[in-house]
């Protein structure tokens, strides 16, 4: 069966919050009845017949294509199935998440994978900040699953994620690992100031040592064994971090203005 296709046809001055069109939700209705599904578009609401032409019957496999920044919560709550991005994604992109497969070709706007419990996304180009941290008036982001980025992040990257792995293959901007509560962020690339500002635990693998701020202590270089057996874990990614194997690192400790229990490790 091909997949259900959304290929946008509305020229967009608003934002458009898609979160009604995923596989769960949409599973056993008729071309019709996701044509007439209720869509947010600013302040009013819009059938998505009238912003997409929709092909395809497979549910289980979407694809939205020509997607462009202004297309919010993309994924959001997903459960099961696949989504695939041709194309920008807006904010909120895979926003509580708790299973499935999201893939993006294009760049993604901010609060990526906030609230994410469980699944892969997959973003093969640039995201902004905020990638799975949490939202304003929430104290948890990024909650489990797996996010590879092959491009840059913005700030904030995992402010109070508490629980997943998130795997960088470009660059990321200031605080990188904020309030961190758990977790894995990998970087390949660099990353800008106050780096694991306020981390409480988890940890942050970089391949460049950052510029660190007076509460993140140096310990010294080890070996650490669990290293190879994470890298081992990553060997089935679509991901640069599949080819790594290193065991040496420079293990910083902190913040210890706030438990001081996070760590960086640095390659070597």
């Amino acid at each position: 069966m091909s997949a259900l296709t959304f290929t946008l046809k509305k020229d967009l001055i608003q934002k458009l919050d898609v979160s009604p069109l995923t596989p769960d939700l949409l599973a056993d209705k008729t071309h019709a009845e996701i044509a007439s599904t209720l869509l947010w578009y600013g302040k009013k609401q819009i059938a998505a017949g009238e912003a997409f032409a929709i092909t395809g019957i497979d549910t289980n496999k979407i694809v939205f294509d020509q997607s462009t920044s202004k297309i919010d919560h993309i994924g959001t709550g997903l459960k099961t199935g696949k989504i695939t991005v041709n194309g920008h994604a807006g904010a909120f992109l895979a926003f509580n998440m708790s299973n499935g497969n999201i893939t993006v070709n294009g760049n993604v706007a901010d609060f990526a994978a906030s609230g994410m419990a469980g699944g892969l996304l997959q973003i093969n180009g640039n995201v902004g900040d905020y990638l799975g941290a949490a939202i304003i008036g929430d104290r948890k982001g990024m909650k489990g699953g797996i996010v590879i980025v092959k491009g840059n992040a913005g700030e904030r990257t995992g402010d109070q994620m508490r629980r997943g792995i998130i795997l960088i293959e470009g660059n990321v901007g200031t605080y990188c690992a904020s309030r961190m509560l758990a977790g894995t962020i990998g970087v390949l690339g660099n990353v800008g100031e106050y780096v694991g500002y306020g981390m409480r635990r988890g940890t942050l693998i970089l391949t460049k040592t950052p510029k660190l701020h007076a509460t993140i202590q140096d310990c010294g270089t080890h070996t650490l064994p669990f290293l190879s057996l994470m890298f081992k874990s990553f060997s089935d990614l679509p991901s640069k971090f599949a080819q790594m194997n290193q065991n040496r690192a420079q293990r910083f400790a902190g913040d210890i203005s706030n438990d001081g229990k996070g760590e960086i490790l640095v390659l070597r």
